[in-house]
């Protein structure tokens, strides 16, 4: 037992601050990197203080009334009635430091909701549990892509052996890049059910609620590496559910934008081209790698309530349109996948589980059945 604690506190020592998130032994707020998370720190320490104050006024009163009027010392109770003075006093005082408080938060809550002229508009989509990004407004209009966390990262949490690892369960593939010093307004929704999207160095955390859009922004004064989590219990995977913004110069995020629009140009799939079965399963394998096998597992077996898909009926059967049925609309704790893969990454995926372990079905699903299916 003993080396097991001595084991432990040394694995922990030799986990270091991650800067842009969380620190070890971390007791105040992160530190800021935007105006409106600079104003919640002063307001936090505020009302610290005037809270403070008012304890040792209240309890100083308190008990130096006990200690000098104490009955050794032949303390006998004055009768009196109330006294005006007094009750004008506690009921003014404490509203004028209501009022003191209300006026800075105010300021502080009515600028957290002006969105009004950003620089860029990105739309945050809650699923479970990953989150979808689509930039809709300014310098990248067009990208879009989804961020889960790294396989590397859930493969520590599934060895029950995180090591010394400062990122545990924040590190994403696909991290949200945007420009310093640029007003960002981000647009929070969700597919299924509600999540929250948070990132302590900006001051945000807006929740992502289902059939509604709700909005929030921040304006980074620092480049580097932000971290969050979505705030709002959303399933048995909430915890691996991280955000990770990377702030760049202008200059550099103009560069990636570039290298992303290459990339979607490079992407764009003919839906009406006829794929072969060795080039819909190597691009089959990349999509259930990053989308699927968190919940499924990499071998197929499946994990609690998310079935196995070696020797499933579903992706055995020949009636391919059930299967896409599902990719498209989801089932019980599977998201529905048509508003984040295209018709041929729908198609990859389900000829991959179709010839995938055990599942030798020799079975090719073209992109035209999904655009069938899709249109139903």
């Amino acid at each position: 037992m003993t080396a097991a604690v001595a084991l432990a506190s040394q694995s922990a020592l030799a986990v270091n601050d991650l800067p842009g998130g969380p620190a070890v032994n971390q007791l105040n707020l992160h530190p800021a990197v935007t105006k409106i998370a600079h104003e919640q720190a002063w307001l936090h320490n505020m009302m610290l203080v005037i809270c403070l104050l008012i304890f040792v006024a209240v309890f100083g009163v308190m008990f130096y009334s006990i200690f000098k009027h104490r009955k050794s010392k032949g303390a006998v109770a004055a009768n009196f009635h109330e006294s005006v003075k007094v009750e004008i006093a506690w009921t003014v005082v404490p509203f004028i430091i209501v009022i003191l408080m209300a006026l800075p938060a105010t300021k502080v809550v009515v600028a957290m909701k002006d969105t009004t002229n950003a620089d860029l508009t990105i739309k945050a989509t809650g699923y479970q549990w990953k989150w979808g990004y689509e930039y809709i407004k300014g310098e990248g209009d067009g990208i879009h892509f989804v961020s889960t966390l790294d396989a590397s990262q859930r493969a520590l949490s599934d060895s029950g052996k995180p090591g010394d690892v400062d990122n545990y369960l924040l590190k994403v593939d696909n991290p949200l890049v945007v420009p310093v010093n640029k007003k960002v307004r981000v647009i929070t929704t969700a597919e299924d059910v509600i999540h929250s999207w948070m990132v302590p160095a900006f001051g945000v955390k807006q929740d992502a609620i289902p059939g509604f859009v709700r909005d929030t922004w921040f304006k980074a004064e620092q480049e580097g590496d932000y971290y969050g989590q979505c705030v709002e219990l959303c399933g048995k995977e909430h915890a691996y559910m991280p955000i990770h913004v990377k702030v760049l110069s202008q200059q550099a995020y103009s560069a990636w934008v570039a290298e992303e629009q290459k990339k979607a140009a490079a992407k764009a799939d003919d839906p009406s081209k006829v794929w072969a079965l060795d080039e819909l399963m190597a691009r089959g394998e990349k999509v259930y790698t990053t989308n699927c096998a968190v919940c499924h597992r990499p071998d197929g077996k499946g994990a609690g309530q998310f079935p196995a898909l070696d020797g499933s009926k579903l992706v055995l059967s020949e009636t391919h349109a059930d299967q896409i049925h599902v990719l498209l609309n989801g089932r019980n704790q599977m998201p529905a996948w048509k508003a984040i893969l295209n018709d041929t990454e729908i198609a990859a995926v389900a000829t991959y589980t179709k010839n995938s372990w055990s599942n030798k079905t020799g079975q090719v699903v073209q992109p035209a059945e999904v655009v069938a299916e899709r249109a139903k």
